[in-house]
């Protein structure tokens, strides 16, 4: 099977061919830093990560861009309530008189803290908006060039994209400009039409001078559409192979930097991906219901690994719904593979680790992958071959052993839930505790062993009756006992 994706553009899924062979140009959205990462973030990161993980397990160098906006209202609106008088007593400004840019990077460590937590991968390059401002002008001059942008009616300093002068507008997402709601960036005083979104920002009274630039058109900040435009642009040039996000992001932010991109003149994304939201038990998450799950919480519940896992398991276009046992399934399905390669590694390789992973993924995982990164087929294929390595086991098949796990070794490297990959065991404090209760566990196991072997029945079972209290399962074979968390 050819490699396919789903494309949002087109509505379709199409065979995957790079605009130049053997190279991948790859844009997703990042963070707008004004406030701690949510769960819909990293669901999206670590989507974008599995797909760039495929494309060079399949043999493509692959660039990606991730951007960072880092000037906004929502950013300017929290700076200026942090200087409010009782803000150090707020629990919703942790930070009092924090000027905005010192927010955004403050936000910003956390986002990258996140990733780096979950196993994303630092992108190839990962613009601020802030750092731009000169490329965002260029863009600007050339719509106004063009006739598809104009300075403000009302001398506001605003410029904005003329919606009606780009007949192509609503493409992305199908829909008529009649349909379509009136954009909210500014106010219509200064439109030709209330549809017309500001790529330019004049400034306003009470805002900080340092969120302003000079421009040929007043000082002023960009609008949020253009500085995905003028970013990518510079670092994957003006047509590139794939653009992701958010699926909340089509519209309207996907559907205005295609518009402005393409009426400047540039063939702009081949391939448009969006992923699908995390839900709350069927419903949209939000703070006003309270149901809101965040990675922290999550990372205080279980395992960085079993956090990826389960953030990463579903198909990246479908919804991933939350329930309070989701990551207990997560951490089930993670120790059924981790348990399968301590056993085998034990059985085949001794204590002596240190090997070169000889077999490719199986034709079945491959197959999932291509299928528009179908990761439950794939992670179906992880299991199988885990199953098929524990009867191999239990036969002393060494032969079947060693390629069963060499499989898995391959196809959890792939989507990053290798339990043996060093990232996974770098420090932080749950990797500490999972550490230490594996001494203390290992330990009673130990204990129990001799009280086996002196044949103390009554001492083995309270051993094995006290870790079942505390959650802990004891399997027993033919290498020794293993346990896991039940």
């Amino acid at each position: 099977m050819s490699l396919r994706f789903y494309d949002t553009a087109t509505a379709q899924v199409r065979d995957f061919v790079p605009l130049v062979p053997g190279k991948v140009g790859l844009y997703y959205c990042g963070a707008t830093v004004q406030g701690d990462p949510h769960v819909g973030h990293i669901r999206s990161a670590i989507a974008f990560d599995q797909l760039t993980r495929w494309l060079r397990y399949s043999g493509y160098d692959v660039t990606v861009v991730r951007n960072v906006t880092d000037i906004d209202d929502k950013i300017l609106v929290k700076s200026a309530d942090s200087f409010r008088p009782d803000a150090a007593e707020d629990p919703m400004v942790p930070v009092p008189n924090e000027p905005w840019w010192a927010l955004a990077y403050r936000y910003e460590q956390e986002f990258a803290k996140a990733y780096d937590a979950l196993g994303v991968e630092r992108p190839t390059y990962e613009p601020r908006a802030t750092g731009h401002i000169p490329e965002m002008h260029r863009l600007i001059q050339q719509l106004i060039d063009r006739g598809h942008a104009y300075p403000a009616l009302d001398d506001s300093g605003d410029v904005y994209f003329d919606v009606r002068s780009w007949p192509e507008y609503g493409s992305l997402t199908h829909q008529r400009i009649e349909d379509m709601q009136a954009a909210p960036d500014a106010g219509p005083r200064g439109k030709k039409d209330p549809r017309d979104f500001a790529l330019w920002k004049g400034h306003k009274e009470g805002e900080p001078e340092t969120a302003s630039w000079a421009s040929p058109w007043g000082a002023g900040r960009p609008g949020w559409h253009l500085e995905c435009s003028a970013m990518v642009t510079k670092y994957l040039g003006t047509e590139f192979d794939i653009h992701g996000g958010g699926l909340d992001l089509r519209f309207p932010h996907h559907e205005n930097e295609v518009a402005q991109s393409r009426a400047a003149g540039q063939g702009f994304a081949n391939f448009w991906m969006h992923n699908g939201m995390v839900t709350f038990e069927g419903e949209k998450m939000s703070k006003s219901i309270g149901n809101i799950i965040t990675p922290a919480q999550m990372l205080q519940d279980a395992r960085p690994l079993v956090v990826r896992y389960y953030l990463g398991q579903a198909q990246y276009r479908s919804a991933l719904d939350y329930n309070p046992g989701s990551l207990v399934e997560a951490a089930a399905a993670v120790e059924r593979i981790e348990g399968f390669m301590q056993r085998a590694l034990k059985f085949l390789y001794g204590e002596q680790f240190g090997f070169v992973v000889t077999e490719r993924v199986p034709e079945a995982f491959a197959a999932a992958m291509d299928d528009d990164l179908n990761v439950p087929q794939a992670l179906a294929a992880v299991h199988e071959t885990v199953r098929a390595g524990n009867t191999a086991l239990d036969a002393k098949d060494k032969e079947a052993a060693t390629r069963a796990l060499h499989q898995v070794m391959a196809m959890t490297d792939v989507l990053h839930i290798n339990p043996l990959d060093p990232h996974w065991h770098s420090g932080g404090a749950d990797t500490a505790a999972h550490q230490a209760l594996d001494t203390l566990v290992r330990a009673q196991l130990e204990e129990r062993r001799a009280a086996r072997a002196a044949k103390d029945w009554s001492r083995a079972d309270a051993i094995r009756d006290t870790l079942a209290e505390a959650g802990i399962v004891v399997e027993d074979s033919a290498e020794g006992a293993s346990w896991s968390l039940g």
